[in-house]
């Protein structure tokens, strides 16, 4: 004898070999025995044998006609072999009965358990519904395997190019146009950038980077809403000194300027001047909501995504020929040994003589020239020599006054470098086919370093005066110049021991970040109400408010500065490209297994991996080929072909800074993964 059992959902027969009142067992065509209870047992049988019993079942159950057998079957409880006898004949064979079985099991939205083996016939309309739910899964399954189809064939279905950079970077898997692409890619072997790109879903490679760059942080477009920036209504005392900015030509967010008064008389008295929106613009407004959405401009080579509406930046950057409302530190200094004396802060307005520019003037304000060795006459140079070369003078001091609290110099062996791209203008993004120039600039030269320590002055004078009248502001700070030490903020006037002051308060570039838009406001209420500035400040101690804004500042300043990174990449390729570049030289910067080695090229900002270095040192330089390029990517391989010279010594101390390059180097990745099923769920 026979029976038929189901175990964990399936079906399944074996002969009887012997049997109580609770359980049996049996052995099945395998050969292995199992105990099965009672409750599992559907039908005991002679014939035909077991394994017959179950193909010739599963064979006939699929030509049951479960619309006919839904109206066979009685209203009311019924056992599978019932149903048997009322579709097939009232001598229904155990086959018949089997198979009648299976198709019940099958059939939940028909049919309903309602014990071991008997059913119930399901509702009418959920029926309907199940069966609609049914058909829209075999709709979208076919509609799967047709935008495949079209994907492989070289077409993109629209759908498909309406969710493009959702799909290739936070996908539903679920959809099935992400299941499209995954079947696209399985079924022609490519990868999923390569199909879509021959599909025609991806213009170029530029247009895919800037389009990701869009999709993730700015999906609602980079344009404003029409806004008027208010006016400062304060009546501010007009300074006598005569300021000027030094910035790079496409900078028009001049957020900052310095003065020099009492050059020559022993005492000397340095003004640096941050543009004021802080005066006019309120916590809360249309505008401060604009500033707090983006949090900062966005730079890239040939553009820039400004934090505030152009209209808005005029209103208060530091334009020369006019007198611009301005937020001023004063610090006095002995003028023979640069020892601070006193400090104030004043609000004002301030005479911008000049808007100095970088590239117009780093080849001609030069160190032998601000030191007398070159007697050039720059006539054209609105500012006195004599003015930049005590500005020069006092930014040494102050830079070798901090190296002594960092403990070591600052290494500025490193350039800088400037991207141009050839067109007429930045007014609008570029197309990815422009000219690139890539220039340097070496970091600390005279007007960078005069620029950048009066602003670290600043930073730092007026997070010690927050802190002291008890006022919170947002502080960047450094525990020690350990390894793995980061940078952090928050809003405790704690150390920044990389740069070596006692505190850090960005709050001089507040028409381009909003942190220190944020600072401004702290400030703007110390310099008016003195010891009671808590009270009156729009930020108070433990206000919530800044904890969010220094969370949402640091993912968004994360963010743009990878950006930067890319579209600099993007644009560094290009130019390898125009310039028909196969070898560089380049040093060890990294191992990274399997004998890889990461690199960076001496005359341009890019590192890559290689091949080929084996046994060299960390900073080794060598003679790298470079392999091909691939834009999409933003990637590039390369194989060392010479040693060029041994290390030097102080190349073996990683930085943060080479950390982040490190990781910006790499391939892109995207998030389609091609072990993900193609199949609609229930088709």
């Amino acid at each position: 004898m026979y029976v038929l059992f189901e175990e964990a959902g399936k079906f399944m027969a074996g002969r009887v070999m012997s049997e109580a009142e609770a359980s049996a067992q049996v052995e099945l065509d395998s050969g292995k025995r199992v105990k099965v209870k009672a409750a599992q047992m559907l039908l005991k049988f002679d014939k035909p044998a077991p394994a017959a019993l179950l193909s010739e079942a599963a064979a006939l159950s699929p030509s049951i006609e479960l619309e006919l057998a839904y109206e066979f079957a009685s209203d009311a409880e019924f056992g599978f072999a019932d149903l048997a006898q009322d579709y097939f004949s009232s001598a229904a064979t155990t086959v018949q009965q089997v198979a009648a079985l299976m198709r019940l099991h099958e059939a939940p939205h028909y049919f309903r358990r309602a014990g071991k083996g008997r059913y119930r016939k399901a509702p009418a309309e959920i029926v309907q519904q199940a069966l609609a739910a049914i058909e829209k899964k075999k709709q979208i399954q076919a509609q799967i395997e047709a935008w495949a189809a079209d994907l492989v064939a070289g077409t993109c279905p629209a759908p498909i190019r309406e969710q493009l950079y959702k799909i290739l970077f936070r996908p539903d898997k679920n959809t099935p146009e992400y299941k499209a692409v995954v079947e696209a890619s399985k079924s022609s072997q490519m990868a999923p950038l390569d199909l879509l790109q021959k599909a025609g879903a991806i213009a170029s490679a530029w247009d895919f980077h800037w389009q990701r760059f869009l999709f993730d942080l700015f999906p609602k477009g980079t344009g404003f809403p029409p806004l008027q920036a208010p006016a400062i209504t304060d009546e501010l005392p007009l300074s006598p000194v005569q300021a000027f900015s030094i910035d790079d030509s496409h900078t028009t967010e001049i957020d900052d300027a310095l003065s020099l008064q009492g050059l020559g008389t022993g005492t000397v008295t340095v003004g640096i001047h941050i543009a004021a929106p802080g005066l006019a613009l309120t916590p809360g407004s249309a505008i401060d909501q604009l500033g707090r959405s983006r949090l900062s401009t966005v730079y890239m080579p040939g553009y820039k995504i400004t934090m505030l509406p152009d209209s808005v930046v005029q209103a208060y950057t530091l334009i020369e020929g006019r007198a611009c409302p301005a937020v001023s530190l004063y610090v006095t200094f002995s003028e023979d040994t640069l020892e601070v004396q006193k400090t104030e802060t004043r609000l004002e307005r301030v005479n911008i003589l000049a808007n100095l520019r970088h590239d117009q003037l780093d080849d001609r304000i030069t160190q032998a020239w601000l030191e007398g060795e070159d007697q050039s006459d720059h006539a054209d140079v609105p500012v006195s020599r004599a003015t930049l070369a005590f500005f020069w003078r006092l930014a040494q001091t102050l830079k070798a006054r901090r190296e002594v609290v960092r403990g070591k110099p600052e290494n500025f062996n490193r350039p800088d470098y400037s991207f141009k791209l050839d067109r007429p203008s930045n007014d609008a993004p570029p197309t990815g086919e422009e000219t690139v120039l890539i220039g340097t600039r070496k970091r600390g030269a005279p007007l960078d370093l005069m620029v950048a320590e009066a602003m670290i002055l600043a930073n730092s004078t007026w997070g010690q005066w927050l802190a002291s009248l008890g006022v919170p502001g947002i502080y960047r700070s450094q525990a020690s110049m350990a390894p793995g030490v980061k940078v952090r903020m928050g809003t405790k006037a704690l150390p920044h021991a990389g740069i070596g002051v006692p505190s850090y308060a960005w709050s001089t570039s507040p028409l381009r970040r909003y942190t220190d838009l944020v600072n401004q406001w702290q400030i703007i209420a110390c310099a008016r109400h003195g010891a009671t500035a808590a009270l009156a400040a729009p930020f108070k101690p433990k206000d919530a408010e800044l904890f969010s804004i220094i969370s949402g500042f640091d993912a968004a300043y994360s963010a743009y500065n990878s950006v930067q990174s890319s579209m600099e990449r993007y644009w560094t390729l290009r130019h390898v490209q125009q310039q028909d570049i196969h070898e560089l030289e380049a040093s060890l910067v990294k191992e990274m297994g399997g004998g890889i080695w990461l690199v960076r090229a001496d005359s341009l900002p890019l590192m890559f991996s290689v091949m080929g270095a084996q046994g060299l040192a960390r900073g080794a330089r060598v003679r790298v080929q470079l392999g091909e390029i691939d834009l999409m990517a933003l990637d590039v391989k390369g194989t060392v072909t010479a040693h060029l010279d041994a290390p030097q010594a102080a190349s073996d101390e990683p930085d943060e800074a080479e950390d982040d390059e490190a990781l910006s180097a790499g391939p892109l990745t995207i998030a389609v993964d091609l072990n993900d099923s193609t199949q609609s769920d229930g088709a």
